[in-house]
């Protein structure tokens, strides 16, 4: 973890700059792929992920710390924005990283001994990799718009941002349970908790801006292996009928059988210039590499009729903005979620799941206990360690702020139509 460090001199700006200690088995274990940092440059200022949760007692007391922090930067002129810097990198000489020092100064990613130079050098990078990883981002430590959009929102919003969201956690400050998810939808975040710790953490796949995952409070029942995709009518109204009229191979491509009743009827007997589809059933086979399930969906019964599950599309979790599903949650590295969820179980070792995900075969299983599981909406807060942490207001909740790169990217969508069910339709 990190330690606390002290705000620097002067300024009282250098937000807590870190300093790496050796990391326990526990730490070990969070050490997911997606958290890798990868640079070897002014370590004091690397960002590790805590094992605090962000619904927990402690995230929403070091935010109310953080929200005196930034009212203190905001008084004294908060940072300038920063210009022509968005294809700087490790090597660039320019004004504009003058200007970028002093950003990342104000804002604790850079160390003020540092200095001033012009030279985009290692402690630049690093300072931006700090940054980028505070705001969600892939931590690249170069300079490009999202990154330089992420810089130019105002401190006041920022502040704003965090006394909005103090209120949105202490609405979680009573007892959650001893076991229990946490999605962030802003953040595509999912974390499994236990003991009042961090178990496991998931990137995750959330629902795009005209269809958004829900907030809400549910519980895990139970756990769907290898199921049958049933194609939500909304879905076959959007996205299948326009996609049949270009490919009309995408069905048989992608296994899905149209259903009349009990009758399977081909799709060459759908006019598929009208709505006749929409009065069918659609079912998409099993199978990891084609179902939109991929090979577990995780039943959470609901009225908002989603859901979370795997996915054939893993190439999702590695972008910056990950707002492409129709409500439902995806989640990174299911195998080892869904272990956790049958702790306690004759399914819950990896063994046994690895075997009946090959096996093809439909099985369904129950947690111990249901799990509670509560889909939120943060998009700032502070962890005890001094880190805070900002995503963008993908949903526009909060309504400090203009629009930045995210909502553009979000926004424009897939790349390429990747069905996922926005209602709660399996068998």
């Amino acid at each position: 973890m990190l330690t606390r460090a002290s705000l620097s001199g002067s300024l009282g700006l250098a937000l807590l700059a870190a300093v790496a200690i050796p990391a326990t088995a526990e730490e070990r274990s969070l050490a997911q792929a997606e958290w890798a940092q990868n640079y070897d440059s002014a370590s004091t200022m690397r960002v590790q992920r805590s094992n605090t949760p962000i619904l927990s007692p402690q995230t929403l007391a070091a935010t109310e710390q953080m929200i005196e922090r930034y009212r203190d930067i905001v008084a004294r002129g908060g940072w300038q924005p920063v210009s022509g810097a968005d294809r700087l990198r490790v090597g660039s000489k320019s004004p504009a990283v003058v200007a970028l020092r002093q950003r990342l100064i104000v804002s604790g990613d850079l160390d003020p001994a540092a200095g001033s130079s012009p030279v985009y050098d290692s402690y630049v990078d690093a300072g931006v990799r700090r940054f980028q990883a505070r705001h969600g981002l892939n931590q690249t430590g170069s300079m490009n718009l999202t990154t330089v959009q992420a810089m130019n929102v105002p401190a006041d919003v920022r502040l704003r941002q965090l006394e909005l969201n103090a209120v949105r956690l202490r609405s979680y400050s009573g007892n959650l349970g001893g076991r229990y998810v946490i999605v962030n939808i802003p953040a595509a975040l999912v974390e499994t908790v236990e003991g009042d710790h961090v178990a496991t953490r998931h990137a995750a796949g959330v629902g795009k801006i005209d269809r958004q995952s829900p907030i809400m409070n549910a519980k895990i029942q139970e756990v769907n292996f290898n199921p049958y995709w049933t194609v939500p009518a909304s879905i076959i109204k959007k996205d299948l009928i326009p996609k049949m009229q270009k490919e009309p191979s995408y069905l048989t491509d992608n296994k899905i059988r149209i259903f009349d009743g009990d009758r399977e009827i081909p799709p060459s007997q759908v006019n598929w210039r009208s709505d006749e589809a929409t009065r069918y059933r659609f079912r998409q086979d099993p199978g990891v590499d084609l179902n939109s399930m991929g090979f577990v969906r995780i039943n959470i019964p609901n009225p908002h009729g989603v859901y979370m599950h795997d996915t054939p599309a893993k190439g999702i979790f590695g972008d910056d903005f990950r707002f492409v599903s129709s409500g439902c949650v995806r989640v990174q590295n299911v195998r080892d979620y869904v272990a956790w969820i049958l702790q306690g179980t004759p399914q819950g070792n990896p063994e046994t799941i690895e075997s009946i995900i090959q096996s093809g075969q439909r099985v369904d299983a129950r947690p111990v206990a249901p799990i509670p599981v509560y889909w939120t909406y943060i998009t700032a807060w502070s962890t005890p360690d001094g880190l805070v942490q900002f995503r963008d207001d993908i949903y526009k909740r909060d309504g400090v702020g203009a629009p930045t790169a995210a909502m553009t990217a979000a926004a424009q969508g897939p790349r390429n139509f990747n069905p996922d069910a926005d209602d709660d339709q399996t068998n």
